[in-house]
């Protein structure tokens, strides 16, 4: 860890530009700023915080969507400047970032050369890739998502309750090039990595095809064609995000109803028929990298497990569609995309993985910003997975999946056994609610609550005690209401 300070000058210089401006007002105020220990002066005062405060500088230069830019980040905890690494950061986001004036960030620890780094942050795991992830705030149109901004800290939580890996993260405030941004949360990248998505390698010399793969059902991502293209095209790019193509996908041969496909895949975005479409991105190997062998056989085991959940028969005892996929992944995957309202579960931001010699799994399970009592869309009184009955022809709808393995009397009968497992200690009543407490107490004991929204709210109207409520309540009802379903089963 490198413990050299800031140029003294350029906080001499931020001090002075910061006494000229209240100097010349018409009407003085005192304006009060925080100083770490080693002398660099906070954009904001943050008071006796306890909560991590990230200064990311980029000495001048513009943030682009990708590739990212050279910056300098320091990190400080109650005002001790206790770490400092060289980064390379860009914008992310594809919804998010063209509605939201709070932009996240990834990022890639690097060394002075400009290579990867592993590197740990706050005890995690060391690594090169991370996430700052802040909610969506449109103040043109005052509407926010998130008020209580820890839907994706209590979403991740409650996945790691049920022993299973997330993206693990902690609450930060954060300042980019002298201008303070708010909360975020610094989280781990999902990626294949021994203490995050833990499956075996692959590459394009390995002979056994079996995995491992990382998949997404998502949007698409936009590519490297596109790289360094200027901010005002990555807000616009709306086709991109349905731009399916033979290199960075693969469609189900099936469609959303169970029927198989008649129509060419890779056709423009939002053709008409897109709604009927299922496609897996290459997340693990990426699209550039996975051999057209690796292709086909993942391709070719999906299409094996959908046919098999297509043509078994529930009303006997055997199964096939057991034989391809980790059931109790796909249990787990359903009950906390239930819990959580996640309108977006199951056909945005859904990760698919499978190890060598490995059955499909389902997980982890990644951005909840428009879950739990936001996002509308689905009565919070059925299932998230009939998503397709209340939404006509969105672009991306649930795959047939869910609602077809719902009707297996031996999948409900694993739902029910591990639901009540969960109730009867991780999720129970308290767990849960406490969980929610502990978070919105951080956040609001220690001023970061008032402090981002007085850069953030500017008309909006937040009432974050209402928020927490809103939040508790529907957790509660939501645990009652999937009590009496799931009893049912």
């Amino acid at each position: 860890m490198s413990m050299n300070p800031f140029p003294k000058t350029w906080s001499v210089l931020k001090f002075l530009s910061i006494a000229f401006i209240i100097l010349s007002c018409q009407e003085p105020s005192e304006v009060l700023l925080s100083t770490g220990d080693d002398g660099f002066v906070f954009a904001i005062d943050t008071q006796e915080s306890k909560i991590t405060y990230i200064v990311i500088d980029t000495k001048g230069a513009v943030i682009p969507y990708e590739p990212g830019v050279v910056a300098n980040m320091r990190i400080y905890q109650e005002k001790k400047f206790v770490q400092e690494q060289r980064i390379d950061v860009e914008f992310r986001g594809k919804t998010s970032f063209r509605l939201s004036d709070k932009k996240g960030f990834n990022f890639e620890s690097i060394d002075p050369a400009g290579e990867g780094m592993d590197v740990s942050f706050f005890g995690l795991p060391e690594e090169e890739d991370w996430r700052l992830v802040g909610h969506v705030v449109n103040l043109n149109e005052k509407y926010l998502w998130d008020r209580s901004m820890i839907y994706n800290h209590v979403g991740y939580e409650l996945s790691r309750k049920m022993g299973k890996y997330a993206s693990s993260g902690k609450f930060v405030e954060l300042e980019v090039n002298g201008e303070y941004l708010g909360v975020y949360y610094f989280c781990e990248k999902l990626k294949r990595d021994s203490n995050r998505i833990d499956i075996k390698s692959l590459n394009a010399t390995s002979t056994n095809l079996s995995g491992g793969y990382i998949l997404k059902i998502d949007k698409s991502d936009s590519g490297p064609e596109h790289d360094g293209k200027p901010l005002s095209y990555f807000q616009n790019n709306w086709d991109d995000d349905a731009r399916y193509t033979e290199q960075n996908s693969f469609r189900s041969k099936y469609d959303i109803l169970g029927n198989a496909i008649a129509f060419s895949p890779f056709s423009p975005p939002y053709h008409p028929q897109q709604y009927l479409e299922t496609y897996f991105t290459y997340e693990y190997p990426k699209a550039e990298n996975i051999t057209p062998a690796q292709k086909n056989y993942i391709a070719n085991y999906v299409e094996l497990f959908e046919k098999a959940l297509l043509q078994d028969d529930f009303s006997t005892s055997v199964r096939t569609y057991t034989d391809y996929i980790d059931v109790n992944s796909f249990v787990d995957y359903f009950l906390i995309n239930e819990l959580s309202r996640n309108v977006d579960g199951y056909r945005l931001s859904t990760f698919l993985q499978k190890d060598r010699d490995g059955k499909l799994s389902m997980g982890p399970v990644w951005d909840m910003n428009i879950a739990f009592d936001e996002g509308g869309r689905i009565p919070k009184n059925d299932w998230v997975i009939r998503y397709n009955t209340y939404v006509d022809r969105d672009p991306w709808m649930i795959p047939f999946w869910w609602e077809r393995m719902l009707k297996d009397p031996i999948f409900k009968a694993a739902v029910r056994k591990r639901w009540n497992e969960l109730r009867q200690g991780p999720w129970s009543n308290s767990s849960v609610q406490q969980l929610v407490d502990d978070a919105a107490t951080l956040l609001q004991s220690n001023g970061a609550v008032e402090r981002n929204y007085a850069k953030w709210d500017k008309g909006i109207g937040v009432n974050y005690d209402q928020s927490i409520q809103n939040l508790s309540g529907y957790l509660g009802d939501r645990l009652s209401w999937m009590d009496g379903k799931i009893g049912a089963f």
